[in-house]
């Protein structure tokens, strides 16, 4: 299940970032002088460019807590550049870029913050956007691809929902119209169907040219209750059903140069998830053949599978401890 929603907000951004080694060289070689260093300064340079040259670049929507956070940190530590998205908890966002930086293998003129003509940029840095917005969308991989140089993943972890009662299609009469049954209200239906297939489309259709150059990945994070009839609400589990068969239909429009790929969990865990009742939660584990909840690390490792695999695509891979066997 996604770990995050998106708002109404308006976009605006924030990164915390360095400029580029490549940058760094034009300002150091004017300063540099003449000497019998300089000319060992220079070539150390233009290599410490062409290796930040091909660190990769991850951009991860709803990615300042659960399961986006989690693969953030993993790619970090993998030696990916991540751009993380959020939509209005500016503090989280810093916060987990901090993470991000002390989690980094990457050289310190990579991390480190300086200035840079587009304003400031590092390897890892937090763009404010609405998922719920086409041009919002469209400004985040413009703005990740303008500090980052290239993009290579992108993980598409936004999803929405809102609570009902899966055992009924209409609001409880006895109860006085209680609009918790009720699975059939417009706006629920709307806004799931902008957030957890639209919305996916259209970071795809933003960010397809630049994954082309880079023969990337675009991963989603769909939902086991888009499987089996199961999760959040009945809009909830359509349109996670709709993103699943979204992935494969991307996988052939977008081939042979992007892999295109989904992972459904089932109940995570998360601040999301405090939302079901500790009995609710303990019966789903019960009837997992596992006896376990998966979680976001599970989910963190098949994203990064995911990017790593090069004859992945099309492929859904549920992550539920067993529950669906």
């Amino acid at each position: 299940m996604a770990d995050a929603a998106a708002d109404n907000e308006r976009m605006s951004t924030w990164s915390d970032a360095t400029r580029t080694v490549q940058e760094d060289e034009v300002a150091e070689g004017i300063e540099g002088g003449e000497g019998e260093g300089a000319e060992q300064q220079q070539q150390q340079r233009q290599e410490a460019a062409v290796a930040a040259a091909v660190s990769p670049v991850a951009l991860i929507t709803a990615g300042s807590a659960g399961v986006g956070a989690a693969t953030a940190r993993l790619l970090a530590r993998r030696g990916y550049r991540v751009v993380i998205n959020f939509s209005h908890n500016t503090e989280r966002a810093r916060k987990v870029v901090g993470e991000l930086q002390q989690l980094s293998r990457l050289p310190a003129h990579e991390i480190q913050n300086n200035e840079h003509e587009h304003g400031t940029r590092n390897a890892y840095l937090a763009i404010r956007a609405d998922l719920g917005r086409r041009e919002d969308i469209g400004r985040l991989v413009h703005e990740t691809v303008v500090q980052m140089g290239r993009l290579d993943v992108v993980f598409s972890n936004g999803g929405w929902t809102k609570f009902r009662d899966m055992t009924s299609i209409e609001a409880d009469q006895k109860a006085g119209g209680d609009k918790t049954t009720d699975n059939a209200i417009e706006e629920d239906w709307d806004m799931c169907f902008n957030i957890n297939v639209k919305s996916h489309l259209w970071l795809m259709q933003a960010a397809k040219q630049y994954l082309d150059e880079t023969e990337g990945a675009f991963i989603t994070t769909a939902s086991a209750a888009g499987i089996y009839p199961s999760g959040s609400s009945l809009a909830y589990s359509v349109t996670k059903a709709a993103q699943i068969h979204l992935v494969k239909n991307l996988a052939v429009m977008a081939a042979p140069r992007i892999r295109v790929n989904s992972v459904s969990p089932g109940l995570l865990l998360t601040e999301w998830s405090d939302r079901f009742s500790d009995q609710a939660k303990d019966a789903y584990r019960q009837k997992t053949k596992l006896k376990r909840f998966p979680t976001v690390e599970d989910v963190a490792e098949q994203v990064l599978t995911f990017a790593k695999s090069r004859s992945m695509t099309g492929v859904n891979i549920p992550l539920d401890a067993g529950f669906m066997v």
